[in-house]
């Protein structure tokens, strides 16, 4: 069927690990196949089951034909209860659970192997306790960690599942937990409640059943959005508490934008839409209570649709890691065969020919050599290393515990630190090549300040002096804000004086022409706007003298200079994005009408009067303001007689009444009356970047990190938060990729890919019809041309982008190019995005915490990133890498020796070494200063890391740890144990001890075997540790202190008394190591491991210096600029004009709302504040 075609297409192109949707998040009504929209309804008719609820009625989502099969023959309701889980574990599934996926571990899997080849008696040549010891040890920490992770998400879920909330019961509302409440309850709900599923809204206590809810937490935005309960519900419901209705409506997406339902009642059916819906995860904001009927409940829910799965990340040196566990065991097997082959032919040549060598056993050789073969595999085992895994989680808790406790990511006003919420990604952040960053709330603070204006040709607020000006004082007008702060004294000056009619014109502009919503609270105003632009220009008006009091349906009242008029609004002509501009007509009290205006500067001037004044001034100011990345709007009137404005009104009647197409009939009547307007000025608006947000992308950009802003703004505004915050300089040339429609998200007319990069461009890939692709070939080449093409661009802007587009863009580089992406965003629209990326970094800024629940590190500005990559990950990075290439080198070095032996022991799988030793071996005499590396070397300072970007590189290059590391590391091992092995033999060959005995003894070579290598590992660290603390010298110490000690007591004789088959080596350390001739050997042999290394770093350091060892040379005089670059420069700005953005960020459907009185308060009659009470305005920020 068609339908079935349209999944797979816009599947296709989301890769593999994406859910399966009824649609694709990225259609739109008009876009959907005609063919499968006429699909749809049949199919529901014909299983005449759909999506169906039944007002309070919960046994009818019960009903047998709304079961579906979820494990063999046992069913349950599709509907879902409201209870979410986002745990792993419970009770009874810990421990198999948990057991199951560490075995997944091939290095664990590999040890319980050995274990049963230890069990075999046949076989075994190292008792069973060596690998049981380490085993549980690693097995017990890994579980420990995990089930912390695991109860914190259990207490999670436990607080949401019980918050409260009122549900109809029994003809009664009683409070019931959220994960009680079922499809088809109705609620109650009350003012900031969170809405505990997605809900229909019945009534509210506001007039016209309209109810606000705050969205943060869905899609980042904090101004209010309106929801409307349906008009005959709202009447009906009010006095009856009797519902019998149905509901038959989609079933559940993941669309956030779209809802489509009908409802019916009395035999009347009435449409639903996406105003009647009240989501889960918004709060009711100025809304005392209101009524609603729960549609989707729990994991139904848009918002736990779009969450998206949650990956196991992991990082790129855990897969090397594991490949060159895989290597360790090929060469493993193949050094076993090998000397299986030896034993086989040394037992033909020599071992059946001895008679002393008899062992009483009738074994061919061939089948000696087989047994041999496992004792090796046993004996050399330790070159697969157990406790590299224990390690390697110990130092990346550690790593975290720093992120967690680093002062300099901790966010005073807001009280959050930094916070890693997850363990295993800390070596990752030093690999970083692409930044995908949401630009709301994250690059900037959603917060607008009114900065500069240009009225009549004059501009205000431009100054020079920084730092000595004072504020404006505002304390002559009693409703002015006490947060507002200005700083141009001439403009108050000039409207004080009340001499300059365009200056008093354009503040009444601003409190006459908008959308704003005024609110009593305790004798203040408070400003509900539908942005936060408008919020910032009333609120500026308001400060200036012209006050915003109140409005009915038809009227507005404000206070000007003190006088309180009132006008009379004829017409409220709305904006929206096309428009890009609102106008507003009003009558005067002196019966003359005027229209004001508002809107962006390209479609103002289109339409001004040819004798309209100050164009051109105003045009330079405009210029600069775009030029600071102002947020700019024009300013303009027009005067219309009486009978220009009745003949209009009939037109604007006819239009508003026409059932088709009514928006472009409307539009079309606006444009006539929008014309031949006069100039008055200009306002600026600042939508503040966060601190630090320009020098952070400058920094990360020398370090070779692509930074790539994701966002769901216009063009316009995306590409001047570009050049704000330096992600565009004026040196480059900007290419804007309307025809380069890759993503084919069937998004044609709204998908923008912005590319901006040095140099010509490719020809575009894509055929001039923009066609679906033909074929997933074709699909696949678009993609891979799109990726090649905007990843050879300095940087990219991605405008109008969706949430699941957001995840699209992040999956495509990670597919094409193979590199560490990191996503950072603050709302829950970033979270499919966060956890698409290898890191997923949430800001807990203004808007929930939805983004930080599935993010992987947490904090709260975006300039701590640089930290967190350049300081953090490189440091975690380095660590990381120099543990592993040591712990390998370590293993090799101790493991290998056994093989050299096996030529003088008849490979008749003989250790080298006492068994205890080779147990403690890697526990305790060596593991400790190389896991103090891990955790707190640093090749220089965090400052200094900051300083020089360019120290990232290696990280992105995994220049540190690779296979060419790796076998370096394996040749060097083969080295040390080599000189470990000969050197004592050939000192034990012919030696004589002073007292005349012989001390060439197997357990004596053993014990100086072991004390040479000891020594060795223990010193060799040491030249590879970079920063010295007392903790590192004391563990160097510790380490040779413990061995010693250990040794001494293992070979006394009263352990050997108690237990005689464990202890064999009674006596030897002591006697062995009172012979100076042994310990002349140790030392040479200590001498000859280390000298070549030493030679080779310090020819390394002079001759082929890394950045490192430059920076780290020459410390001393870096420190010393440091202090001396304190003293700051000035700041300069850019040189090219640009087009600025215009500041309207609301969506449409404002204008109806006020026209129609819907929102109008039932004000008592006092509603007017008194001359004495203050006004002033909460920012949205602080949600009334």
């Amino acid at each position: 069927s068609t339908m079935s075609r349209e999944r797979a297409d816009s599947q296709g192109s989301l890769g593999p690990d994406d859910e399966v949707m009824p649609y694709s998040d990225d259609e739109t009504d008009d876009e959907l196949d005609p063919s499968s929209d006429e699909e749809r309804p049949q199919v529901e008719e014909a299983k005449k089951s759909g999506w169906r609820v039944k007002a309070n009625d919960r046994a009818f989502c019960n009903l047998p034909e709304f079961q579906k099969k979820y494990f063999l023959c046992l069913k349950k309701s599709k509907y879902a209860g409201n209870g979410i889980k986002t745990y792993k574990y419970n009770a009874l599934t810990f421990i198999p659970l948990n057991l199951f996926e560490q075995f997944k571990r091939a290095a664990n899997l590999y040890f319980l192997a050995l274990l049963i080849l230890q069990i075999i008696p046949e076989i075994t040549t190292l008792p069973w306790y060596t690998t049981l010891v380490p085993l549980v040890l690693v097995l017990g920490i890994t579980a420990i960690k995990d089930l912390v992770d695991d109860l914190a998400r259990h207490r999670m879920d436990n607080e949401i599942n019980n918050r409260k909330c009122e549900v109809l019961l029994d003809g009664r509302f009683q409070v019931s937990k959220w994960m009680n409440i079922h499809v088809g309850d109705v609620v109650r709900l009350k003012k900031n409640d969170h809405i505990p599923a997605d809900i229909l809204l019945l009534s509210s206590s506001n007039p016209n059943s309209l109810c606000y809810v705050e969205t943060a937490e869905l899609d980042g935005e904090t101004n209010l959005k309106f929801k409307m309960g349906l008009k005959v519900t709202d009447e009906r419901l009010q006095e009856e508490g009797q519902l019998a209705q149905f509901d038959v409506c989609e079933e559940p997406n993941n669309r956030l934008d779209k809802f489509t339902g009908t409802m019916r009642w009395r035999k009347d059916r009435f449409p639903l839409d996406l105003d009647n819906m009240m989501l889960r995860g918004c709060r009711i904001r100025n809304t005392d209570e209101c009524h609603g009927l729960v549609i989707f409940a729990g994991a139904d829910t848009k918002i736990m649709r779009n969450g998206g799965k949650t990956r196991f990340k992991r990082t790129k040196i855990d897969e090397l890691m594991n490949y060159m566990v895989y290597t360790i065991f090929v060469i493993l097997v193949l050094l076993c065969a090998g000397l299986a082959i030896g034993n086989t032919f040394w037992y033909e040549e020599v071992g059946s020919k001895a008679w002393y060598l008899y062992d009483g056993k009738d074994q061919t050789a061939s089948y000696r050599g087989f047994l041999s073969f496992w004792g090796y595999i046993i004996v050399l085992n330790t070159m697969v290393p157990i406790s590299l895994y224990v390690s390697v989680e110990v130092i990346r808790l550690g790593q975290s515990k720093f992120i967690n406790w680093d002062l300099q990511m901790y966010y005073q006003e807001k009280d959050t630190p930094a916070k890693a919420r997850t363990t295993t990604l800390n070596e990752q952040l030093g690999q970083i090549e692409y930044i995908f960053s949401d630009k709301t709330g994250t690059l900037t603070q959603n917060i607008m300040a009114f900065k500069k204006c240009t009225i009549a040709g004059h501009t205000f607020g431009s100054f020079l002096s920084l730092g000595t000006t004072q504020p404006v004082d505002f304390t002559w007008n009693k409703y002015a804000d006490r947060k507002f702060e200005y700083l141009d004294h001439s403009l108050v000056a000039c409207i004080r004086s009340k001499k300059d009619k365009d200056t008093l014109e354009f503040f009444k502009l601003l409190s006459l022409c908008h959308t704003v919503m005024v609110e009593q609270k305790e004798d203040e105003l408070v400003y509900q706007a539908a942005s936060p632009d408008e919020g910032a220009l009333v609120t500026a008006a308001r400060n200036f003298g012209f006050v915003f009091l109140s409005r009915t349906q038809d009227t507005i009242t404000i206070s000007e200079m003190d006088q309180e008029m009132t006008y009379e609004m004829l017409a409220l002509l709305d904006f929206n994005s096309d428009r890009k501009r609102m106008s507003i007509i009003l009558r005067f009290p002196d019966g003359r009408i005027r229209l004001y205006c508002k809107g962006a500067d390209t479609v103002i001037y289109e339409r001004l009067s040819p004798n309209s004044k100050h164009k051109e001034v105003t045009q330079t100011a405009l210029d600069i303001f775009a030029n600071e990345t102002l947020r700019t709007l024009c300013l303009c009137y027009k005067d219309i007689s009486k009978q220009e404005f009745d003949a209009w009104a009939k037109k604007h009647k006819a239009a508003s009444v026409a059932m088709g197409n009514r928006e472009a009939a409307l539009d079309r009547v606006y444009e006539q009356i929008e014309s031949n307007l006069m100039m008055i000025g200009a306002t600026a608006i600042e939508d503040k970047l966060q601190d630090g947000v320009p020098e952070t992308i400058a920094k990360l950009a020398k370090a070779d990190i692509k930074i790539w802003v994701l966002t769901g703004d216009k063009k316009e505004t995306a590409e001047n938060i570009g050049y704000s915050c330096k992600l565009l300089t004026d040196d480059m040339q900007i290419h804007y990729g309307e025809d380069n429609e890759i993503l084919y998200e069937k998004k044609k007319k709204r998908r923008r890919l912005r590319l901006k990069r040095l140099g010509k461009r490719p020809a575009s890939a894509t055929p001039q019809d923009a066609a679906q692709p033909i074929d997933d070939w074709e699909k696949e080449t678009r993609q891979v041309d799109f990726v090649n093409m905007a990843c050879e661009c300095e940087a990219v802007i991605c405008c109008r982008v969706t949430p699941k587009q957001k995840a699209n863009v992040v999956s495509l580089v990670k597919k094409y190019k193979k590199a560490v992406t990191l996503s950072i965003g603050d709302g829950a629209n970033d979270v499919n995005m966060i956890k698409t990326a290898d890191i997923g970094v949430g800001i807990s800024g203004q808007e929930g915490m939805q983004a930080v629940m599935s993010s992987d590190y947490a904090f709260a500005q975006f300039r701590y990133l640089e930290r967190l990559l350049l300081v953090h990950g490189r440091w975690s990075y380095i660590r990381m890498c120099k543990f592993l290439r040591f712990f390998f080198f370590k293993n090799f070095a101790f493991t290998l020796v056994h093989f050299w032996y096996s030529f003088f022991s008849g490979f008749s799988a003989q250790v080298a070494y006492e068994d205890w030793f080779i147990t403690l071996y890697n526990v305790m005499y060596s593991s400790l200063p190389v896991l103090l590396v891990g955790l707190l070397d640093q090749d220089v300072n965090d400052k200094l890391s900051r300083k020089f970007p360019k120290l990232y590189l290696p990280g992105q290059q995994g220049a540190l740890f690779n296979y060419k590391n790796f076998f370096i590391s394996l040749f060097h091992g083969i080295f040390t144990s080599l000189v470990i092995f000969f050197i004592p033999y050939g000192a034990f060959l012919q030696t004589m001890g002073q007292n005349g005995e012989a001390p060439s003894d197997y357990q004596s070579l053993a014990v100086v075997m072991a004390s040479s290598l000891i020594f060795t590992v223990n010193m060799q660290i040491s030249l590879e540790t970079s920063y010295w603390t007392f903790v590192n010298c004391f563990a160097v110490l510790c380490s040779i202190a413990i061995y010693f000690g250990i040794m001494f007591d293992i070979h006394s004789a009263g352990i050997h008394v108690i237990f005689p088959s464990t202890f064999t080596f009674t006596g030897v350390a002591s006697n062995a190591l009172r012979q100076p001739y042994l310990w002349l050997t140790i030392i040479l042999t200590v001498g000859i491991t280390l000298l070549p290394v030493i030679c080779i770093q310090f020819l390394y350091k002079t001759i082929w210096p890394s950045v490192a060892d430059n920076v780290q040379r020459n410390r001393k005089k870096y420190e010393m600029e440091e202090v001396e670059e304190e003293k700051s420069t000035p700041f300069q700005r850019g040189r090219r004009s640009r087009r600025s953005a215009y500041a309207f960020s609301h969506s449409r459907g404002y204008a109806d709302l006020i026209a129609s009185g819907r929102s109008i308060r039932r004000r008592p009659a006092t509603a007017r504040p008194n001359p004495r009470d203050s006004i002033r305005e909460i920012p949205q920020a602080e949600n009334i």
